[in-house]
Formats: C-alpha cells, sequence, structure tokens
C-alpha cells in the first residue's frame, strides 16, 4: 500500500512488510456483531502484498472474515503502486479481474480512476463503514465511493537518543541550524509528503493548491538543504545511520522506530505539534468482478472497529476509526498512531502535478 519502495532494515534483509509481521501479537482476538452468512462455495479474490505483510493477513485477517461469513478468502500476492492498476485494467478488458478485492495506495486510486477501473461502492450494503473516518472513504469527482479505508500508517520525526536527550516538539527542528548535516528524509517528493509539511508548519494547506503557492512551499523547504545528509530511498540504510547516530534525526516510519527502540535500539519516534503525516490506501474493487456482492460483505466486515483493532496488534497498521470505538489499550493505540491532528497528504496535487513536481522537487530540493 504504501507508496515507497520496499527495502531492508536493521532487523533482518527483508522489507518493511516483514518488520510489521514480526510485530504481530500472539493473542486472538475475538471479532463479533458480525451476522454468520451461509456461503456455501463463495469465494473471494483479494490482492495483499506479498511476502510477510500477505502471510500476516493469510493468518490473522482473513481467517475471521471466513469464519464470520463462510466466503472463502483466496490472497493474490501484487505489486505495488501503478503496475497493479495496469495489470487491472488490461484484465478488465477481456473481462476479467486477477483480484476482486485490492489494496490501494491513495495516489494510485486517482490514477485508477481515469479509466474508472473501479466498481462503485453502495454504502448502503456496507453499515460497517460509517466507523471509517471520513477522511478514509475515497470518490469518484461525482460523488461515488470507489474506495474504502483498508490500512493507515504514519511518517514521525525521529531522533537518535544518545544524540538528541529531549525530543523534538515541531517539524520545525528540520530547519533548525544546530542540525546542520544531521538528517535523514525521504527522497521523494511523491513518498516524503514534505510539502504538505512544510505546508502545515509554516503556511496553510491551501498554499499548495496552486504552482505559485507550492515553489513557495518548495523554496521554504529548500531552506533544510544544508542540514541533510541523506536523501533516502532504503529505509534500512537510514535506519542504520540513524541508531549508530551517524545520521541522528529525520522522518521515518512510527511503527518500525518504535520496535527499534523495543529491541533497545536508541531511537525515538515523535508525533510533532503539527501531527504526524498520516498516509494510507483502500480497499477497492474492479470493475471487472463478478463478485461485487461479496465483496461489499468483504469490505463492511473490514471496516469493524474490532478488525482494525486486530490489524493494529497483528500487522502493525494504525486504525481507521476513532480509538474510543476499539478495544486498543493507551499504549496499543500509541505504538501504532497518535490523537494529534495530522498531516494529511495532498494526493490530488501529487497526482495532477506528477511530472511538473518531480522536475521542481529534482532542481529546488535533490540537486546539488
Amino acid at each position: 500500500m504504501k507508496q515507497k519502495p520496499n527495502a531492508s532494515t536493521a532487523f533482518s534483509n527483508v522489507s518493511r512488510r516483514t518488520v510489521l509481521a514480526g510485530a504481530a501479537a500472539t493473542t486472538a482476538v475475538a471479532v463479533t456483531g458480525f451476522p454468520a452468512v451461509i456461503a456455501a462455495d463463495r469465494s473471494l479474490k483479494v490482492g495483499a502484498y506479498g511476502g510477510y505483510f500477505k502471510d500476516s493477513f493469510d493468518k490473522h485477517i482473513f481467517p475471521e472474515f471466513t469464519k464470520a461469513s463462510g466466503i472463502k478468502v483466496e490472497s493474490i500476492a501484487e505489486p505495488t503502486g501503478e503496475v497493479w492498476v495496469v495489470q487491472l485494467e488490461q484484465s478488465a478488458k477481456a473481462g476479467q479481474a486477477p483480484a476482486d478485492v485490492s489494496m490501494i495506495g491513495r495516489t494510485t486510486m486517482l490514477v485508477g480512476q481515469s479509466t474508472k477501473i473501479w466498481a462503485p461502492l453502495d454504502l448502503a450494503k456496507m453499515p460497517n463503514s460509517s466507523n471509517i473516518i471520513e477522511r478514509f472513504i475515497h470518490t469518484y469527482p461525482d460523488g461515488k465511493v470507489d474506495g474504502i479505508g483498508a490500512v493507515a500508517w504514519y511518517i514521525t520525526l525521529c531522533t537518535n537518543t544518545d544524540t538528541y536527550k529531549e525530543a523534538p516538539t515541531s517539524w520545525k527542528f528540520l530547519w533548525d541550524e544546530k542540525n546542520k548535516d544531521s538528517l535523514g528524509l525521504l527522497a521523494l517528493v511523491s513518498n516524503s509528503y514534505l510539502l504538505e509539511i512544510t505546508a502545515k508548519t509554516w503556511f496553510n494547506s491551501d498554499i499548495l493548491e496552486n504552482e505559485e503557492g507550492i515553489v513557495q512551499a518548495l523554496d521554504k523547504l529548500a531552506e533544510v538543504k544544508s542540514n541533510v545528509k541523506l536523501w533516502y530511498r532504503d529505509e534500512g540504510q537510514f535506519q542504520a545511520a540513524l541508531e549508530v547516530g551517524e545520521i541522528p534525526a529525520g522522518q521515518y516510519y512510527h511503527d518500525v522506530a518504535g520496535l527499534a527502540a523495543a529491541d533497545g535500539k536508541p531511537v525515538r519516534s515523535t508525533f510533532p505539534k503539527e501531527g504526524g503525516v498520516n498516509d494510507s490506501g483502500c480497499w477497492a474493487v474492479s470493475r471487472a468482478s463478478k463478485k461485487l456482492d461479496e465483496a461489499h460483505v468483504f469490505i463492511d466486515f473490514m471496516c469493524q472497529p474490532s478488525m482494525h483493532a486486530l490489524m493494529s496488534r497483528k500487522v502493525g497498521t494504525a486504525p481507521m476509526v476513532e480509538q474510543s470505538k476499539t478495544d486498543l489499550t493507551d499504549e496499543e493505540f500509541a505504538s501504532v498512531s497518535s490523537a494529534i491532528d495530522p498531516v494529511v497528504p495532498n494526493y490530488a496535487m501529487q497526482n495532477q502535478r506528477k511530472d511538473w513536481l518531480a522536475q521542481k522537487w529534482t532542481e529546488l530540493i535533490t540537486a546539488g
């Protein structure tokens, strides 16, 4: 789901999905309040990212749905990003669906809208969708729903505790001249969301609605360049440098940083007062699917607060419902999420101005 490359971590030479799976708790969580459905020989193909992430869903999540509904799940390993959308579109032309339901990143949802690959969804058939926080409901321009929140995660401000005895409180930390040549930041405009961080920290998020405002935000962001030691694509490279203090601060994934801290590494994850970056993806259905009824049952089931709590415990994702609706303890919730109003990625900007943004990013931010 995440619009970022897989990378090795300090724990082992495996993808971030492996780390999330390794965080899975061993206690079972009962899923209640969902009526059993008599569904002889009914099945559904569900796309999930491969490796241990998919394995975690196969082991902990999909069986709960089958137990409650009687609908068997055939999980399909899907690639990240636009590659999967292209495969879905090509298959749809032949009247086929490699997966009925897929996990799709928010920017990629917009890419798929151009060919209307996503089947419209009926909220009336998914009463549990009312549990999902509104910003995680995705729609076509005409208002028809085409995606419902599947999983979410946070990018936060992470520091080495040996170097920084006190936790920073604001994203303005990135601009502090005391941090010269000390930061590791994600290398791409499309996965760092540093433009959105800059806008919320120094301006107003509305500044990103036009090119003049975007350039103003880029100019402000360019002020951090002297503080950046590494623009990273390989998460493992930054994490290793963060743990030993070679690059003692930067932006990173909250849950993985938490795992490093739990493993005894001198690493902390902080939600700045402006909020962590809350990225997410949707459950979406291919228009070529012949299983739209089953897909509605599946998505409705996954919208239950109990399922979001289960995913937080077993997969390490942030719940897309209010904490008060779940049985997550404050400690469990804090390990994957925050009550601070988040920085929300501007997916429309990222999609509509993709090429222009990439060019300006190179010119003004990462070049030289």
